[in-house]
């Protein structure tokens, strides 16, 4: 495992979801494409919550070897329950970088960390390497969420017309 190109990763991930959501305004940030799907503003108060709540907290558990029990994550019906799309994108952008920026310093400072280190986790034993990676993953997942969000607004928003010139998708 690269672990130098990972937290590179996770930095420049951290950057691309500041740029893809910077400067949405409130309509299109608010906006969903249809009733089941997330808006911008649910994808960006999701990965604040991650970074608070589950990757980096989960990762710090393991390698520590603490015998504490992860945190209960919810986030689906966090969505809901914490009405992510009445909150304030700005707000919950800044939230999501600051808290991945204080999690880069930390893994800066791990000195030879075990990522064999494992966890007995409900959904199985899963290793500190697994939750790393993952981490990084689950980055690319919503960034994909994100770039289709925008396009799919662009596409409402461009009626009658059609983006086909652009290039298929």
């Amino acid at each position: 495992m690269d672990v130098a190109y990972l937290k590179r990763q996770l930095a420049i991930n951290r950057d691309r979801v500041a740029a893809l959501a910077r400067g949405v305004p409130r309509d299109q940030a608010c906006w969903k494409p249809s009733e089941d799907s997330w808006s911008v503003l649910e994808v960006v108060s999701h990965l604040a919550d991650e970074e608070e709540f589950d990757f980096p907290v989960r990762l710090k558990i393991i390698l520590e070897g603490a015998e504490k029990t992860w945190p209960e994550i919810d986030p689906n019906n966090w969505v809901v329950e914490r009405e992510y799309n009445q909150g304030d994108l700005f707000e919950s952008l800044n939230r999501y970088v600051n808290l991945r920026n204080e999690w880069l310093g930390w893994l800066t400072g791990l000195e030879n960390p075990d990522w064999e280190t494992s966890y007995e986790a409900p959904l199985g034993v899963i290793t500190a390497g697994d939750i790393f990676v993952s981490w990084v993953a689950h980055d690319l997942l919503h960034l994909r969420q994100l770039v289709e969000l925008l396009r799919l607004y662009l596409e409402e928003q461009a009626k009658p017309y059609q983006m086909d010139y652009a290039g298929r998708w």
